[in-house]
């Protein structure tokens, strides 16, 4: 049998040829009656980036600012979730306290020392999200002592749950376009609350 497929021609990669990534481009602007979805990282459209738990916490902080987030998953395998890390965790008061108590430098602190853990985690089902506008999020994250809260999307008969979208305080005040000073840091989801009543 005649093959008439012909071979296509080959190319050289150039010095700074790069990764293709997903691109999931949040809408710029919201307001607070917006779909709750419009302020979602939807990992089936963005790939997660994630840490092992006896990685340092100095590479954890690198592998951040390398890929521009504030969270990182803390993965054992590349499907079971441990807990996650954010920027928030590194540069804050326990790894000093750590490294005081237990007299050991910054970059032997891991991970899974300062990272929360799974059990402690909060989390908003895809369903509630998916009928909900933004206003509720910032409503129900005002619950939360955190800057990110996880979405599960609960799985069909027999399946697990699995890990759908992060929503962080940071997109949001950017979407809203609300800006906060450094004197009146948001550092939970109830203080962002309040400074969104001010410009409401």
């Amino acid at each position: 049998m005649e093959n008439h497929y012909h071979p296509l021609p080959y190319t050289t990669l150039s010095q700074n040829v790069a990764l293709q990534r997903p691109e999931y481009n949040l809408p710029l602007k919201v307001t607070l009656d917006d779909p709750a979805l419009s302020i979602m990282t939807d990992l089936r459209q963005t790939i997660p980036i994630t840490v092992k738990p006896d990685v340092s916490i100095d590479i954890a902080n690198e592998k951040m600012i390398a890929y521009g987030v504030r969270l990182l998953l803390v993965t054992e395998n590349s499907d079971t979730l441990s807990g996650l890390i954010t920027s928030v965790d590194i540069l804050g008061e326990k790894p000093l306290r750590l490294t005081h108590e237990r007299q050991i430098t910054h970059n032997e602190l891991l991970v899974s020392d300062i990272m929360t853990p799974r059990k402690k985690l909060e989390a908003i089902l895809l369903a509630d999200i998916e009928t909900s506008k933004v206003g509720n999020i910032v409503a129900s994250m005002s619950l939360f002592d955190r800057h990110h809260a996880l979405v599960i999307e609960k799985g069909q008969a027999g399946e697990p749950d699995t890990i759908r979208g992060i929503i962080s305080a940071t997109q949001i005040t950017k979407q809203l376009g609300i800006t906060i000073t450094p004197s009146n840091q948001a550092h939970s989801f109830a203080e962002l609350e309040g400074a969104l009543n001010s410009v409401a």
